[in-house]
């Protein structure tokens, strides 16, 4: 073939075709990275701030499945149609041999300016690349949605032989993983103090904990029997680091009311002022009178409904049943707050932190009664919670028995030894790393 009749108006229509084959084909790609990569959160907080083009991004996106099908049709089409259109003029130059020059020419081009340019593109500035593409990107999902079912039930009919169900909705349950996933990889990389992802996780695992994981347990509660005398009553509040405390009558599980020390002190004030000044003014103060009522809240209750639940009422104290009614123990507005913040202490507190203490070899030596998720926080560990609140639960749970002083144990990667029991209580545990 002579060069005249081969580079005629055929030829030169044919290579512009491929070259704009090539150019939907790199938008395809792009729009596919830049819209699969982009933040959906980033593209909110620029659509709050007016931009059209992530407003529309956002509502592209909320058919992933859909998107997906309608980018790879439209890639697919271009692509073949440019390789086929590609192969017929080779072949009509070189014969033969321009199948396989074809192939090498296409792939060459796909590759670079297809692919790679297009979505290297696309992941450096994946909000702004997808707002820039989401308006013609929509057309295309619209009108390539009825080719877009057909193809999305032949792959669920696929996949339902290979017992995979497809959920649409996934990704909207999967939000609190990414957000956590996040975290931890801007803490790992420095951006992320760990203080900060501390009280982020707490804020986000509140739904997920119970009452009963954070609550005192009952034989730690201080308790006051309203058969005692007033005067040992008053004695008994002052001693008390804490400002609110049960009242019960006969038996612990008995409680008549909760006293709050201010309102005792008022009230005493009120009896010794209208008195002779003594304390024997006190014998027919009733303490009872002066008590709240006892709110009881169930030991199922998750953290962030039982917070509302205390904003809600006004009130920062609640008593833990379970679903028989018995008392379980207590729980406070400070102690959900602490699962956020961590530790609160003011000049009355017990120092509790005092529950691990560094040990010899990298070992630490730790209270019992301390929960996983505090000393998991404390030392970067990862120890399960899932069957147990506490170190001591955990390796009773583990043991299947409740060990005695001196035994070790080895698992999740780490050593445990019995520092002490008080009856069947694992008091003192060591715990070292493998």
């Amino acid at each position: 073939m002579d060069s005249a009749s081969a580079y005629d108006t055929a030829f030169w229509l044919t290579t512009g075709a491929i070259a704009v084959l090539l150019m939907l084909s790199a938008f395809f790609s792009g729009s596919e990275t830049a819209l699969t990569a982009a933040s959906r959160g980033k593209l909110r907080a620029q659509a709050d701030r007016g931009s059209k083009g992530a407003e529309v991004a956002l509502e592209v996106t909320e058919d992933n499945e859909r998107l997906i099908g309608a980018v790879l049709l439209g890639n697919n089409v271009v692509n073949i149609l440019s390789a086929s259109l590609a192969t017929a003029l080779l072949t009509r130059l070189f014969g033969d041999s321009g199948v396989a020059l074809a192939t090498l020419v296409m792939t060459a081009l796909v590759l670079i300016f297809s692919e790679v340019l297009p979505k290297t593109w696309a992941i450096t500035k994946p909000e702004t690349a997808a707002a820039f593409v989401a308006r013609p990107i929509r057309l295309v999902v619209i009108v390539l949605s009825p080719i877009v079912a057909l193809v999305r039930l032949i792959v669920r009919l696929f996949l339902m032989i290979f017992g995979v169900r497809t959920d649409p909705d996934s990704h909207i349950l999967s939000l609190r993983e990414e957000i956590a996933g996040a975290l931890a990889l801007g803490h790992s990389e420095g951006a992320v103090q760990k203080e900060d992802r501390d009280r982020l996780l707490g804020a986000l695992d509140l739904s997920d904990r119970t009452v009963e994981e954070v609550m005192r347990h009952r034989s730690k509660i201080e308790m006051i029997d309203l058969d005692a005398a007033p005067d040992a009553i008053l004695s008994a509040v002052l001693a008390s680091p804490h400002s609110r405390l049960p009242l019960y009558r006969g038996e612990r599980d008995n409680v008549l009311g909760v006293i709050h020390a201010k309102d005792l002190l008022r009230a005493v004030d009120k009896t010794l002022r209208g008195g002779d000044g003594t304390l024997s003014a006190l014998r027919d103060l009733d303490i009872l009178a002066v008590a709240m009522k006892p709110y009881f809240v169930p030991e199922t209750t998750p953290l962030d409904e039982q917070m509302r639940e205390f904003l809600k009422r006004r009130s920062h104290f609640a008593l833990v049943v379970d679903e028989y009614g018995d008392l379980r123990g207590l729980i406070t507005l400070e102690d959900i707050l602490e699962e956020i913040v961590g530790q609160i202490a003011d000049e009355f507190d017990i120092d509790a932190e005092h529950q691990i203490k560094q040990g010899d070899n990298g070992a630490i030596l730790v209270d019992g009664a301390m929960t996983i998720r505090d000393l998991n926080r404390a030392t970067d560990w990862s120890l399960p919670d899932d069957e147990a609140n506490t170190i001591a639960g955990l390796v009773i749970h583990e043991a299947q028995m409740i060990p005695t002083e001196g035994q070790v144990f080895s698992f999740h990667g780490f050593r445990f030894e019995v520092i002490s029991r008080k009856e069947n209580r694992l008091t003192r545990l060591k715990i070292r790393p493998l």
